[in-house]
């Protein structure tokens, strides 16, 4: 994995030191709040709820035990002993006194993180695909493309005050893991006829009060025109992206108020101004950098004890049925670990928890750890003679639970628990949904629920599955359903099914809503999501509305 330069580590002791006298003139009150707002936004601290919340950036998901380890360490000592794993692959600290931030701050420079561009108009966190140098289906690791997009990006001067925040995806897989096409821009690598290596490049999608499935603007981009083409398409955003409404603000609008060929022909243009200022700079650091990311040594092993395991314990093959993914080395496995144990809120995890994660992924997982943006954390390269081991060690930890991809595995964001945008609550509705269809989930299957509080979308529930919206109707919550969203290469965007529910209704019409799955399917073998393409939406409208009880205006 990259390591930071003496560069990096200068820059984010700077930012350090400069936020440090920010926050004492806030407290002595020389600064406003108005006047603070802006630099603590620059380094990712937003003023929540009930609280300030600070967002910690983990690049494209990738983290080592050391990493974790410091996570674990500010978590007990600033914080309330755990964090919150996000779906823009961060973590978020819920309770910190803004006194405590810059020494927080200077605790992650020494473990070279950050939580800079976690927040502001500016380019976010770059996200990756969560199996990336793993999986068995992968072209390239796409990683080393979201160092050089980080690394050009961070403290870009044009792109330091955009329109609105972007967001920028990568996936080096046909399968779409990172969910690329709700992005402002989305790379999927691929080969051309002519075996070259390069990206589709999709523009313009994005969730939130305008849901879209973004546009392919251009259908091969060598990789050694990556970063003046990225640079193009920000340049005509700053350019003509509107700064009269924060609403249409994001390039989606952009897009659809001038058009994909308009936005394409000017892209094209100011692409062929800027190539040749690149002189070939960003291919040899591109180099430098697929050098950090070499694979580790893999062992050629026995795997016995695993398959000797997997026929005696019943527990056993339920988690490795779900919870594990091919890995491009027939030894070895992707194991993901879950965060949604039944009940429990998703996407945290404690202190004692991470420090375990820590442990298991340095003895057993070559150091190395994903965040998804599914909320779950991944150890990408165990060997299966080892598999038993790190799940005994799960187990132990509370984080054995046998569920990625099944219902329970819900996306939800904070909610009205923490956020002080939200109009709904998600995390109580994502409990009381995974204990209820506890007992069904291994017969259901594959089954995508995301659910968020507000029509910002941090959930993603309009590529969910089951997407649910909490919004607020006359101080009462009232939550939205939406049907057959996907966030893969198939990406689509739900359809409402109709009028919301209260919160006492919600979860029977989601309990109602997956026996009729079961009920109407061709077979055991087909999903949630083919049985909805094949039936359409009215046999599930049935489900919810059913004449007995009706969803709630």
């Amino acid at each position: 994995m990259y390591r930071y330069s003496e560069f990096d580590r200068r820059l984010v002791r700077d930012r350090v030191d400069r936020f440090r006298d920010q926050v004492r003139r806030r407290i002595d009150g020389t600064l406003t709040e108005d006047e603070f707002k802006p630099f603590r936004l620059m380094n990712g601290l937003y003023l929540q709820l009930h609280a300030y919340m600070l967002r910690v950036a983990i690049p494209y998901g990738t983290l080592d035990s050391r990493q974790l380890r410091q996570l674990a360490y500010i978590a007990e000592r600033w914080d309330k002993g755990y964090g919150h794993f996000t779906t823009r692959q961060n973590i978020q600290f819920n309770w910190p006194r803004l006194e405590d931030v810059p020494d927080i701050l200077d605790a992650l420079a020494d473990a070279d993180m950050h939580a800079i561009q976690t927040s502001g108009n500016c380019i976010r966190n770059v996200t990756a695909d969560h199996f990336a140098g793993a999986a068995a289906d992968e072209i390239r690791d796409p990683r080393p493309v979201a160092e050089l997009v980080r690394q050009w990006s961070s403290d870009h001067p044009e792109f330091a005050f955009l329109p609105r925040k972007f967001k920028i995806a990568v996936t080096g897989s046909r399968v779409d893991r990172a969910v690329t096409r709700a992005h402002d821009i989305g790379l999927r690598t691929f080969r051309n006829e002519a075996g070259e290596t390069g990206f589709e490049v999709i523009v313009g999608g994005g969730l939130g009060r305008t849901p879209v499935i973004g546009t392919v603007i251009r259908e091969f981009l060598p990789e050694a025109d990556l970063l003046p083409y990225l640079e193009a398409i920000l340049h005509v955003y700053n350019a003509i992206g509107r700064r009269d409404n924060k609403y249409k603000a994001r390039i989606k609008i952009t897009v659809r108020e001038n058009g994909i060929d308009t936005i394409r022909e000017m892209v094209e243009q100011r692409f062929r101004e800027i190539k040749p200022e690149f002189r070939g700079f960003d291919q040899r650091l591109l180099r430098e950098i697929e050098d950090a990311f070499a694979s580790p040594q893999f062992v050629d092993a026995p795997t016995g004890r695993f398959e000797s395991r997997l026929e005696s314990d019943p527990d056993f093959s339920s988690f490795v049925d779900t919870n594990l993914h091919p890995h491009k080395h027939p030894g070895y496995s992707i194991v993901s670990v879950s965060l949604k144990a039944h009940g429990r809120t998703p996407g945290d995890a404690t202190s004692d928890q991470m420090r375990t994660l820590a442990d298991l992924a340095e003895h057993f997982g070559h150091d190395e750890l994903r965040v998804s943006h599914e909320q779950n954390v991944i150890l990408p390269h165990v060997h299966k003679n080892d598999i038993p081991t790190v799940y005994d060690g799960l187990v132990r930890a509370g984080l054995g639970t046998a569920n990625i991809g099944l219902t329970s595995d819900i996306i939800a964001c904070p909610g009205m628990d923490y956020c002080a945008l939200a109009t709904a609550r998600s995390i109580p509705i994502a409990r009381e949904i995974s204990v209820r269809l506890k007992e069904l989930e291994r017969e259901i299957g594959p089954m995508k629920i995301k659910i968020s509080g507000c029509i910002n979308a941090c959930g993603h529930h309009h590529v969910g599955h089951i997407g649910i919206l909490g919004l607020d109707r006359a101080g009462v919550e009232n939550y939205q359903v939406t049907l057959g969203g996907d966030g893969t290469e198939t990406a689509g965007l739900g359809d409402r099914a109709g009028p919301g529910f209260s919160a006492d209704d919600l979860i029977p019409a989601i309990d109602r809503l997956a026996r009729a799955y079961l009920d109407i399917r061709a077979d055991a073998s087909e999903s949630f999501l083919e049985t909805y393409r094949r039936t359409g939406i009215e046999p599930f409208k049935a489900a919810l509305y059913p004449n007995s009880l009706r969803g709630s205006a």
